[in-house]
């Protein structure tokens, strides 16, 4: 057989698997790997400005296309700068396969140049790691990380070839070697008994609910079809975590909103008085939850997961189904089918649920002076692009809250955001990951100026390929959560959260080679925002929007469904009872 390089097996490897692009940046422990890439034509490369950008674009990438990022990075600092965008993957459940260069075999141990524990490192923030010490070893690993990273539970899994396995030479693999690793079996069927358990549930349910999460959107867009189908049936409710938004149509009047800590007031107070919840592809994390001892305390409860793990982790449950979310919907609408149900007279739960929405939780007032408070730019931005089905990626932080809360989705992988970590740094790198797997697509991040400057050097990455990506910046000149934190918790001792040296914006966007709109108030948003839409390559628009606005509905940490601040209380420690009184 022909011998090849251990960077040409790989290269040819990642071929076979249908990479069409890589999120990378250069190093010498990968230099024989990007050679490699040099002399060939189908996988396209993306140099990005910094490593933990690569990680985002690949998530940003796999969210928005439903195919597995791929990032290659060089050894030490490249894998270390890595990890924060790894860990993000595991924690939402990304499709991400990396590469990591090491430093040669024989120097492992040494405190070489550049040498770090890549394996030890991200032995806890991977689904699975490998270090390859043959070039005979690289083929199959590839496959195997693939087909790790993509199924079951999807996460990231790391590669670490060392630099003298990639200069070896192997004799080329057999691309239809079957993929097979016996510890490795993710339960994706459902159970018969329990799909039968859950349709007898729902039938004499008279208050229930479907708590929905982002593991309907890993399963597919058939996943969110049925869904849709579910709901329709039962004519139960629906919610949905900051991740699952979009499977679920905001435009359905099923909808109730996304639920949590800044979550519908109507959402909320659903969960805590239904008799029965089923929760499809999301994990009862503590942001959803509030306080574990008084959650949903009369509620039946089903969890629907692939990852048994997730099961019973915080939350004890009545019934749990392990298995994929697509596929047990489709097995509950069978059965629901073929038992003959009829949708159930929910009228007077839905009264109840009526009543919430009264509440109008989402309300704002506009300022009187002009300025513009951040839920209208939000909204104004929605508007101006709910018809063209926008990719929309955000920051972490009030903009990322406001954006759930206000620009509606009908349609699943429309929504990029980092939930379980909450990594500032990520919505404008996931952009260009987003806007390179679909570059027809209008993608825009909505950031904050915090945010944003995190990983801001990625506009240089869009100039060099073109990409017409739109960033929206919620200027308000404060690491916005963090200060409404501190004045809801800490009598507004506004510490470190003012940025008192604030880059401009607009000349900042020109010299990588952006265009630059500033609106200063709401005479200028819409004009502003029709600019954005106009131009046909990259635009950053610095939106001043008002400075002390805070993120409502809200449910403090430590607190109840049933105890949300709806806007303007004044919390310090435990809720008091004005606060209380509010819900």
């Amino acid at each position: 057989m022909t011998e090849k390089s251990g960077a040409d097996i790989l290269i040819e490897t990642l071929t076979d698997l249908g990479v069409e692009v890589v999120f990378g940046y250069p190093g010498g422990a990968v230099l024989p790997i990007y050679d490699a890439l040099f002399q060939q034509d189908k996988i396209k490369h993306i140099l990005v400005r910094h490593e933990q950008a690569a990680t985002h674009a690949a998530e940003g990438y796999a969210r928005a296309t439903g195919k597995p990022g791929v990032v290659l990075v060089t050894s030490g600092p490249g894998a270390t700068n890595a990890v924060t965008g790894i860990t993000d993957a595991l924690m939402d459940s990304i499709p991400m396969v990396v590469i990591t260069g090491q430093v040669a075999t024989q120097l492992i141990g040494t405190d070489a140049f550049q040498e770090a524990d890549t394996i030890g490192i991200t032995r806890h923030c991977t689904k699975h790691n490998y270090l390859v010490k043959a070039p005979g070893r690289i083929a199959p690993v590839t496959r195997e990380a693939f087909h790790i990273a993509t199924t079951g539970r999807p996460g990231p899994v790391l590669i670490d070839i060392p630099k003298n396995v990639q200069v070896a030479t192997a004799p080329a693999a057999d691309p239809a070697t079957p993929v097979t690793r016996a510890t490795y079996r993710p339960m994706t069927q459902p159970d018969p008994d329990g799909i039968e358990a859950v349709i007898d549930m729902l039938a004499a349910a008279e208050r229930p609910i479907f708590y929905t999460g982002g593991g309907i959107i890993n399963s597919g867009p058939q996943a969110s079809q049925q869904l849709r189908e579910l709901a329709a049936l039962t004519g139960a409710p629906v919610t949905s975590t900051l991740m699952g938004l979009g499977a679920f149509p905001a435009s359905d009047p099923q909808w109730v909103g996304m639920l949590g800590m800044h979550g519908t007031y109507e959402a909320n107070m659903a969960m805590n008085k239904a008799d029965l919840i089923v929760a499809i592809g999301s994990r009862f994390d503590d942001r959803v939850t509030g306080r574990l001892d008084a959650f949903a305390p009369n509620a039946k409860k089903v969890h629907i997961d692939i990852d048994r793990s997730s099961v019973n982790k915080n939350v004890r449950v009545d019934l749990a189904i392990i298995g994929d979310a697509g596929a047990a919907m489709g097995a509950m609408l069978d059965r629901w089918k073929s038992q003959g149900h009829a949708k159930a007279d929910l009228s007077e739960w839905w009264n109840r649920i009526d009543g919430w929405r009264a509440v109008r939780s989402l309300d704002f007032d506009d300022a009187k002076d002009g300025v513009i408070m951040p839920q209208r730019a939000i909204r104004a931005l929605w508007e101006a692009t709910r018809d063209r089905q926008p990719i929309i990626t955000t920051e972490v932080g009030q903009h990322q809250m406001w954006a759930a809360q206000h620009f509606g989705f009908d349609d699943p992988n429309k929504w990029l955001t980092s939930g379980g970590l909450g990594t500032m740094g990520y919505g404008l790198p996931a952009a260009i990951g987003a806007q390179l797997g679909h570059p027809d697509a209008l993608v825009i991040d909505i950031a904050g100026e915090a945010s944003i400057q995190m990983n801001i050097q990625e506009l240089g990455t869009a100039t060099q390929y073109r990409l017409p990506v739109k960033l929206f910046i919620l200027n308000n000149e404060y690491m916005g959560m963090v200060r409404q934190w501190q004045e809801l918790t800490y009598s507004s001792r506004y510490s470190e959260s003012y940025s008192d040296a604030l880059p401009d914006f607009v000349r900042l966007a020109e010299a990588y080679g952006w265009k630059g709109i500033r609106i200063e108030g709401m005479q200028e948003l819409q004009p502003g925002i029709d600019e954005m839409l106009a131009y046909d390559g990259p635009v950053l628009v610095d939106c001043r929007v008002a400075k002390l606005a805070n993120c409502f509905p809200m449910i403090p940490s430590g607190a109840a469904h049933t105890e949300m601040l709806l806007g303007g209380a004044e919390v310090s420690g435990e809720m008091d009872d004005e606060a209380k009184a509010l819900v």
